[in-house]
């Protein structure tokens, strides 16, 4: 039977709370939480950072909000090399493609999680059996001046080409550190967006990530 704890009530308690995972293998926290480590993380993408938001008492899940809304503090693992650097891009949130009319990036999600951020570096690479990745130091973030206006700069113009039914030009390259990407199981999943002409129509769900230059440059001015 899973062990459930309580969500944190301050930002003291959450850095204890990641502080005390450090060092500890994937595997070890699994078994004290009695949770069964996948064998590959092929049909299981997202356990890593399940396992880790069950540990620290994260509750928002896949709402709209920061994973520790109390204290405005958003969760992200991130898997990382034997260098340090991480090995893929990072997902924030789901894009929205329609009904956006005076959405700004201040009352945006992508604005509010990533705010202040909690990064938990894990080893990533593939050689390394998922039982025995280390889990690394925590790291708190929150954007400097120059970063902030850098995501809200590619928000900006992402969201522009969304209002203007341009979205099936947007590729993975537009951005310097926020990028654009299909977000969906398989390319038979649609959703509605706003279409060339100003209507509907229908197109493969989108999602928001960090570049990997860009949560590499966090890391490491923080390490």
């Amino acid at each position: 039977m899973k062990t459930i704890p309580q969500p944190p009530q301050s930002l003291s308690e959450l850095m204890k709370r990641a502080n005390a995972m450090a060092g500890l293998s994937l595997g070890l926290l699994a078994h004290s939480h009695n949770i069964t480590v996948p064998k590959n993380l092929k049909r299981d993408k997202g356990w890593v950072g399940q396992l880790i938001e069950h540990e620290l008492g994260a509750i928002a899940g896949s709402k709209p909000e920061p994973d520790f809304a109390n204290l405005g503090i958003e969760l992200k693992t991130i898997p990382i090399n034997h260098q340090g650097k991480p090995i893929e891009t990072t997902y924030v949130t789901v894009a929205p493609l329609q009904n956006i009319q005076g959405l700004t990036w201040e009352n945006s999600v992508v604005y509010h999680k990533l705010r202040q951020v909690l990064w938990i570096p894990i080893q990533g690479e593939r050689h390394i059996p998922i039982n025995d990745r280390q889990i690394g130091t925590p790291i708190l973030w929150r954007p400097s001046d120059i970063e902030m206006q850098q995501l809200k700069q590619d928000w900006e113009e992402i969201m522009e080409l969304i209002t203007l039914g341009q979205i099936d030009s947007i590729t993975a390259r537009h951005g310097e550190v926020l990028q654009l990407r299909p977000k969906a199981a398989n390319s038979k999943i649609l959703t509605q967006c706003i279409g060339k002409e100003g209507g509907l129509a229908l197109t493969n769900p989108r999602g928001f990530y960090l570049k990997i230059a860009f949560t590499h440059q966090i890391l490491s001015q923080l390490i």
